[in-house]
């Protein structure tokens, strides 16, 4: 029950964001994009292409269309990325699942691919002793929101932990 059309709206939204996010939303979009393409390498550049714009649209929705952490929803300045790199995904399922990306804005992206920052179990940010300090002001570390997760997001995370993120 919606005590507004506004507050149905919201719902609605709301609803449709789960729905994109589900873990085989975006793969299926991907195999029904990719059938008929074969193996050789261009054919498997096209697929990373595909792949890469499935996965990023399905950020879009998923993340409401802005940077969890810096609010920033321009989209020339926002970035799908993976927690478990796509080079180390052992199948398309991890790849294009909606709980191993974030979307970030450009500055974050970078720190985030380069191991300079990552998050704790419950979505808090941490830094790396190499992470500088005009980046540190530069990405506001200190004010940093909470991400929202889910569980589905927390194995991803801990393989950026451990694989990704330069601790010292």
């Amino acid at each position: 029950m919606f005590a507004t059309r506004d507050d149905l709206h919201a719902g609605v939204q709301a609803v449709y964001r789960l729905s994109v996010s589900l873990p085989n939303f975006p793969l299926e979009k991907y195999e029904k994009a990719v059938a008929g393409i074969g193996k050789t390498e261009g054919e498997r550049a096209q697929k990373f292409r595909i792949g890469q714009n499935i996965f990023r649209d399905a950020l879009m929705e998923y993340w409401n269309r802005s940077c969890p952490l810096s609010g920033i929803s321009s989209h020339d300045l926002l970035r799908a990325s993976h927690m478990m790199p796509w080079s180390d995904c052992a199948t398309d399922a991890q790849r294009l699942d909606v709980h191993n990306g974030l979307l970030l804005s450009a500055l974050w992206d970078a720190a985030f691919d380069a191991g300079l920052v990552t998050f704790d179990e419950a979505g808090m940010v941490l830094t790396s002793a190499h992470l500088e300090g005009a980046a540190r002001e530069a990405l506001a570390v200190n004010e940093a929101p909470t991400l929202a997760l889910r569980d589905e997001h927390r194995p991803y995370l801990a393989y950026h932990r451990n694989y990704v993120w330069i601790r010292g």
